[in-house]
């Protein structure tokens, strides 16, 4: 299985119907065929500690059963609606991919 991590820090001056529409480009993802499970969330109003790293936005976990499958999702056509949407309201990105 992997694990696919994005961490999503968006501009700040989006609107809350941006950050909606934003959302629904998120759970679209999940209906990608080769996506297992999927899952987003804000960051949590955890204490801060030095190890804690909470100034995203958004963080999207999508699981594939295998390397092959997370790389078909990368060439995707529906992954890449996704970031020809919404890119532009990125300040940053990071993806962490973990393989169990």
């Amino acid at each position: 299985m992997v694990r696919h991590n994005v961490y999503f820090w968006l501009d700040e001056s989006l609107s809350e119907e941006q950050k909606a529409s934003f959302e629904d480009g998120l759970r679209a993802l999940f209906e990608i065929d080769v996506v297992a499970n999927g899952t987003f969330g804000k960051a949590a109003g955890t204490p801060v500690r030095p190890v804690t790293q909470n100034t995203f936005d958004y963080a999207l976990v999508l699981e594939f059963d295998s390397v092959e499958q997370h790389n078909a999702y990368q060439v995707h056509d529906e992954h890449h609606v996704f970031v020809d949407s919404f890119s532009q309201w990125f300040k940053e990105v990071r993806v962490y991919d973990t393989q169990f």
